[in-house]
């Protein structure tokens, strides 16, 4: 009885709220927000193959691009153990272990495969451990992030870049497989303070003395890559630096930039440093870049453009919106 009138409480709280608006925490969920995740969601769905990837080649047969798309229904609060896109999810999931190398724990995919996509899959499995109850995805996570560690010690700059047995670095990698490795820790895996550490300095030799970040140590600022150095500076609990700083005041005189060569990649990142930058910036870029992705939505729900396909263009785009439902661990401040 008790159970049931808690049940009765919830609905009619529910039909109380004005039509159209979800609420989700202690903040509503803009209708138009809501829309283009609904869309987006379904065009992933539909358009996802019988073995769990978005393409039979190309970027959407990557683990990291199918890991993108895992984290876009994970950040809309669908379950991966039930749901209506709970098949979805464990087809995915099942891809993303099938394609991790046996020997090392390398995600190499299909010929396509790089420390991107190894990130990107990490942090997929991280998003997902704890949550999907599959004991696979801890031992695919634990080796992963193993083979990110060991990588990392093998480089003279205490980074990644390409592939694991690369010598060089550059902050596009670095930023992506530091943020899995942050994912990884929050989800309970051993990730050492001296790993995190290194990444991050060589992150931070990346930035200029305007506050951006370039590829390389010295080579120019660009948006994108300011984005993510600011979020890796976020995840180390950096707000307090001159560099993050510098970065921030950066960061808030781009609001109305847009990346022509891999928009939905500057979307993803530009939207969880602004995040964990300042409330107020944050609230400003999230207005535009919902007016901004629903003029461009495709009518089956899909973002177009140049980019790696359109399951990642796609799933980045949502991803982009995802801080509107907080729900999953990386987008915690």
């Amino acid at each position: 009885m008790l159970l049931r009138s808690i049940l009765i409480a919830t609905c009619l709280t529910q039909l109380a709220l004005p039509q159209g608006i979800i609420k989700r925490g202690e903040k509503p969920i803009p209708p138009a927000v809501e829309n283009i995740y609904q869309r987006g969601l379904r065009y992933l769905a539909d358009s996802q193959k019988e073995n769990g990837a978005w393409s039979d080649s190309g970027y959407g047969g990557t683990p990291g691009v199918v890991g993108l798309a895992v984290m876009a229904f994970l950040a809309h609060g669908e379950d991966p153990n039930f749901g209506p896109y709970s098949k979805n999810i464990k087809k995915a999931v099942d891809y993303i272990i099938s394609k991790q190398r046996e020997s090392d724990g390398y995600f190499a995919g299909d010929g396509r495969g790089s420390m991107y996509s190894h990130g990107f899959a990490t942090l997929a499995l991280a998003e997902c451990y704890g949550m999907y109850r599959d004991p696979r995805v801890g031992t695919a996570l634990k080796k992963a992030v193993k083979l990110s560690l060991d990588a990392q010690a093998g480089n003279p700059h205490g980074g990644w870049r390409y592939g694991p047995e690369s010598s060089s670095a550059d902050s596009s990698v670095v930023g992506c497989v530091l943020v899995s490795l942050y994912a990884a820790r929050n989800a309970g895996i051993p990730v050492p303070d001296d790993a995190l550490k290194k990444g991050l300095t060589y992150m931070r030799s990346c930035r200029g003395n305007d506050g951006s970040f370039g590829y390389q140590p010295r080579s120019g600022g660009r948006e994108t890559l300011t984005a993510i150095g600011q979020l890796c500076e976020a995840l180390a609990k950096g707000h307090e630096t001159p560099g993050f700083k510098k970065t921030s005041t950066y960061l808030g005189k781009k609001l109305n930039y847009r990346e022509k060569n891999y928009p939905y990649y500057f979307e993803y990142y530009m939207s969880q440093a602004l995040f964990h930058t300042d409330e107020e910036l944050f609230n400003t870029w999230n207005d535009k870049n919902t007016r901004y992705l629903s003029a461009i939505q495709a009518a089956n729900g899909s973002f177009p453009g140049r980019g790696k396909g359109e399951a990642f263009n796609t799933s980045s785009a949502l991803l982009s919106l995802a801080l509107n439902y907080r729900l999953l661990p990386i987008y915690e401040k």
